[in-house]
């Protein structure tokens, strides 16, 4: 299928009013934008529970009534998981680290995070960024090919380097998850 962007909008547009169903579902989707638009404003507590409400049941309910498209997609997911830390990417490694930046300046000019917290964030993001600039060093000085996996799978320091990154960044990311639960425990039982 060759078409345009402007081609691929009109099909879409086409597509929208060409059934009841369509106009239905688009109708809703609207409404329901706009209903969160407007509450931005006035922060309803209940609006905001019905809305999410809305989406997460649209969700389970595809994946109750789709369950062997469920199941495709989260084993695809998991595969797709696996592959990556067997046999990572220096494209992924590359938006990791795009990753870690951006956390990082949320990290600096947040007044709202703890100093632990961000003492944890600054050291295991120096790590990272010390272990990428190692991995950019090797790969130029050893004249790695940075596109060809090839390369990558052939030199075990730079291949160390790139595995013990999305170690720690898991380790980072499993961190963080457990340090906010332990907030929203400590300030809803506090």
């Amino acid at each position: 299928m060759n078409l345009s962007l402007i081609g691929k909008i009109a099909v879409l547009f086409k597509y929208i009013f060409s059934s009841f169903l369509a106009i239905e579902m688009f109708i809703i989707s609207l409404l329901l934008f706009l209903i969160l638009l407007f509450n931005l404003k006035r922060k309803n507590r209940i609006v905001q529970i019905i809305a999410v409400g809305i989406y997460i049941g649209f969700l389970v309910g595809i994946m109750i009534s789709y369950s062997d498209y469920t199941r495709v997609c989260l084993d695809s997911f998991i595969k797709a998981i696996m592959n990556y830390i067997y046999f990572p990417s220096t494209i992924v490694y590359f938006f990791i680290i795009v990753f870690v930046t951006a956390i990082l300046l949320k990290t600096v000019f947040s007044n709202k995070m703890t100093i632990f917290k961000k003492a944890v964030n600054y050291f295991f993001f120096s790590i990272l960024y010390f272990l990428f600039m190692s991995f950019m060093a090797l790969a130029s000085y050893s004249g790695v090919d940075l596109i060809n996996v090839v390369d990558l799978y052939k030199n075990e320091v730079i291949l160390s380097i790139v595995q013990i990154s999305n170690l720690l960044l898991v380790v980072w990311l499993i961190f963080t998850l457990f340090y906010e639960l332990y907030k929203y425990f400590k300030r809803k039982f506090d």
